[in-house]
């Protein structure tokens, strides 16, 4: 049986519903999904980043938006949509509650006035030092080693692409 880490008991996750011998197994057993297992790790990893972005006045989204934007910035909101895998109308409050926090700035691209670039200010230049902390933070409060962590990255990698491609084959079939 697989748990969770200490003073989390409340929550297991079964067997994963694997066939044992002398055992019957129930194919659409709740424990058994994929699609389950998946939903309760990113809600967990999400409320587990809660206390370490809090003193930095940012949400899980915020960071991801940040962390695109410490990789390459100014970028259009087009871009960081893409990037990110999410719709303009829900990165637009995204972007205006770093804007109201000072992390950032929107202005009118210069090589396409229809087009809106998000820039880093001072202070969202300066929140990267603090937040380099962050990949260290979690490892430490999931207790678990960067080899773990990437081997689980790849794995969910490997999800990731097969099921993009699903995406890709069920629109064009």
């Amino acid at each position: 049986m697989v748990t969770v880490p200490p003073g989390r008991e409340r929550q297991t996750i079964g067997t994963r519903g694997w066939k044992v011998p002398g055992q019957q197994s129930d194919p659409l057993a709740l424990e058994r999904q994929v699609c389950f297992a998946l939903t309760l790790a990113a809600r967990s990893i999400i409320a587990a980043y809660r206390p370490v972005l809090a003193p930095m006045h940012l949400t899980h989204p915020q960071y991801l938006v940040m962390l695109t934007l410490w990789e390459r910035a100014p970028l259009s909101i087009k871009d960081i949509s893409r990037t990110l895998h999410l719709d303009p109308g829900t990165l637009s409050p995204l972007i205006k509650r770093l804007e109201r926090v000072g992390y950032v700035e929107r202005h009118r691209s210069r090589s396409d006035e229809r087009s809106l670039e998000i820039m880093l200010t001072s202070a969202g230049v300066a929140l990267r030092a603090q937040a380099e902390a962050v990949p260290t933070t979690m490892m430490q409060r999931l207790g678990m080693s960067a080899s773990e962590l990437e081997a689980l990255h790849d794995s969910m990698t490997k999800v990731i692409v097969a099921a993009q491609h699903l995406e890709v084959g069920d629109h064009n079939g």
